[in-house]
C-alpha cells in the first residue's frame, strides 16, 4: 500500500473571499456552510481520512472568528501562521509557513471540496511524487470531473505528466483542483511580501519540475454564492 509522502498539510484560508459576498462580510469564506458545515472541515476531513497528521493553516481575514472555530479540531492537528498583519498571498503564505512544514508537504484551498473516485487523491499524489524530478505535483481535474466550473483550464499535460501553460486563446484539459504535493525547493529564492504561487510555477515549468496528476473523482469549484445550492444537490446524491 502506498504511503502518504507526507503527515502534513498547509490550508490555504487567509483570502478575503471577495467572490462569495455578501456571504463573507460576517465571516471568512472558509466558515461558508455547505452541506451543514463550514468549508474548511470539508477539507480537514479529506485529509483527516487520508492519514494527515498535522495541517498549517493561514489566517488573515477575519481571523479570530476562523481560529477559534478550529480550536475544537483534533485530527488533524491545526497549527496556525498568523497572516493578520499583512495578507501575503498563496505563495507568500507558504515561504511564511515554511519552518512550520515539513519537506514535502500537501497543500490545499480551504474551500477545496472534492469526492475522490476510485482512489484517494493524496495517495495517488505519493504515488506518483519523485523528489529528484519535482518541485511540485499538481492535483489536475478534467473538465468533466468539474462542477461548476466555467473557465477555459490550467494546463496541458504531458505523456510523464510535465506540465503546461494553458495558451491564449486556447482551452486546457486540465484544472487545478487547488490541492499539491510541495517541495522546499520550489520556494527557494523566493520573493518577500506578498505574492503569487504562479511565480513559482512559472520557474518550475521552464526547469520542467512541475508535474501532475490526473484526479479520478469529482471536484466542486464552490467560489460564488451561487455555486452552493448545485453543490449541496450533487453531494445528496452522492455523485
Amino acid at each position: 500500500m502506498t504511503a502518504l509522502a507526507s503527515d502534513t498539510a498547509m490550508v490555504m484560508a487567509a483570502g478575503l473571499g471577495k467572490r462569495m459576498r455578501p456571504l463573507t462580510a460576517t465571516q471568512p469564506k472558509p466558515m461558508v456552510r455547505v452541506a451543514g458545515k463550514p468549508l474548511i472541515d470539508h477539507a480537514l476531513d479529506r485529509l483527516a481520512e487520508a492519514g494527515v497528521a498535522r495541517a498549517v493553516v493561514n489566517v488573515h481575514y477575519l481571523a479570530d472568528l476562523l481560529q477559534d472555530h478550529l480550536k475544537r479540531r483534533t485530527v488533524p492537528a491545526v497549527t496556525i501562521s498568523d497572516e493578520r498583519d499583512l495578507l501575503l498571498e498563496t505563495g507568500g503564505g507558504m515561504v511564511k509557513a515554511q519552518g512550520l512544514l515539513p519537506d514535502p508537504f500537501f497543500c490545499v484551498n480551504s474551500d477545496n471540496l472534492w469526492l475522490d473516485g476510485p482512489r484517494n487523491a493524496l495517495l495517488d499524489l505519493s504515488e506518483r511524487w519523485n523528489p529528484a524530478e519535482m518541485d511540485a505535483l499538481l492535483l489536475l481535474v478534467p473538465h468533466k470531473g468539474a462542477m461548476n466550473f466555467p473557465g477555459k483550464g490550467d494546463f496541458h499535460m504531458g505523456p510523464l505528466g510535465q506540465l503546461t501553460r494553458r495558451r491564449s486563446g486556447r482551452i486546457a484539459p486540465y484544472i487545478y483542483t487547488g490541492i499539491q504535493l510541495v517541495s522546499h525547493r520550489l520556494l527557494r529564492d523566493a520573493p518577500t511580501g506578498p505574492f503569487s504561487t504562479n511565480l513559482l510555477w512559472d520557474r518550475a515549468i521552464a526547469e520542467g519540475r512541475l508535474f501532475g496528476v490526473a484526479f479520478t473523482g469529482r471536484w466542486f469549484e464552490v467560489g460564488t454564492p451561487q455555486a452552493i445550492k448545485p453543490t449541496e444537490a450533487a453531494l445528496a446524491e452522492g455523485s
